[in-house]
């Protein structure tokens, strides 16, 4: 590696999330704030939600269901 183009980097950086939360990561940067970390993000904490917008589930299961009538039908 080239000396002297490449940022310092710090092993133990300090990140702060918007919900209060701090953690230690590496980075260039000393300091950094994020919106979002794995104490408030809803795939993490079992809060996500599951919309099905306009039944796009049913509509699969129904064409699904067709498919295999017709190689039934076959």
């Amino acid at each position: 590696m080239k000396k002297d183009i490449h940022p310092q980097y710090f092993p133990k950086a300090q990140a702060r999330c918007a919900c209060g939360n701090t953690f230690t990561v590496g980075s260039t940067k000393e300091y950094t704030e994020v919106e979002i970390c794995s104490k408030c993000h809803p795939f993490y904490t079992g809060k996500e939600k599951m919309t099905d917008v306009a039944g796009r589930v049913e509509k699969f299961r129904k064409r699904l269901a067709k498919k295999e009538e017709l190689k039934k039908m076959k």
